[in-house]
């Protein structure tokens, strides 16, 4: 059902948008990662990543997770990478890896940044001990 959908969304298209395409755009219509197919619009969704991340500049860098942002930053680092290996070459898709790794890595400079100008609020300093709840073992 969804197949049949997509291809008759892909004849409308061909029929009504692409005549109306600029000469220049139209090889980017028919190309093998272009709108009709999946390697266009997993980017396309991707980018509310880069779009999050974005968000997260608005956030005090002691509440953002270092874990996740290492992780958006070597996917898309490594991503950045396979999508200039892959057939067919799909600069769409290495674009949008590209901005998730720098989104990645700036959230982790502003939380190195900030660990190495507030150290004492990352010291885990247990409570002091009171004396008096302590047990000795008089075995």
């Amino acid at each position: 059902m969804s197949s049949a959908l997509y291809r008759t969304l892909c004849r409308f298209g061909d029929k009504v948008i692409y005549p109306i395409l600029p000469k220049s755009a139209q090889p980017a219509w028919n190309h093998a990662a272009g709108p009709k197919t999946v390697f266009f619009w997993a980017p396309t969704i991707k980018w509310c990543l880069v779009g999050a991340g974005l968000a997260d500049l608005a956030r005090p860098a002691e509440k953002l997770s270092v874990y996740q942002n290492v992780a958006l930053f070597c996917t898309g680092a490594i991503w950045t990478r396979y999508c200039f290996m892959i057939i067919p070459v799909n600069y769409y898709l290495a674009s949008v890896n590209f901005f998730v790794a720098c989104t990645g890595l700036t959230q982790l400079l502003r939380i190195g940044h900030y660990q190495y100008f507030h150290p004492r609020h990352h010291l885990h300093i247990l409570p002091e001990e009171d004396e008096s709840n302590i047990v000795i073992d008089a075995a």
